[in-house]
């Protein structure tokens, strides 16, 4: 009930800012209608994905699941797929600073970093 409550909450939100944007009006019965059919749409997405991860034999929702019941619509899809490579990106680039930080951390150097203190010693020897 609090999550229908919530996506209830949500729709009204929404066409309150399109009353706003395109001078329209809407009832209480069409805002009410409106979140049911989403409300509704949400609960077939959320079985098509747990369809499609258990076919794969998997327990976990995968992003390549989410694209698959996004496939229909292409503007949907381009999106999602955008957003998924910019969390790996991210992703990636966060796992990055953990392990500098970790090696950091105990001592001991990056490989970049281990390349340079090798040539300082050579340039030290050297002179």
């Amino acid at each position: 009930q609090r999550l229908k409550a919530a996506v209830h909450y949500t729709v009204g939100c929404l066409c309150q800012e399109v009353e706003e944007d395109k001078d329209v009006q809407f009832s209480k019965q069409s805002i009410a209608a409106i979140s049911e059919i989403t409300f509704r749409q949400c609960e077939i997405f959320a079985k098509d994905l747990e369809m499609f991860a258990r076919h794969a034999k998997r327990t976990t929702v995968t992003t390549e699941d989410v694209k698959l019941l996004a496939r229909r619509s292409n503007s949907l899809l381009k999106y999602i797929t955008q957003k998924s490579e910019e969390l790996a990106s991210s992703n990636m680039e966060q796992k990055e600073k953990k392990k500098k930080k970790s090696s950091a951390a105990k001592g001991q150097r990056t490989p970049g970093e281990q390349e340079a203190a090798v040539t300082e010693n050579e340039d030290s020897n050297m002179a």
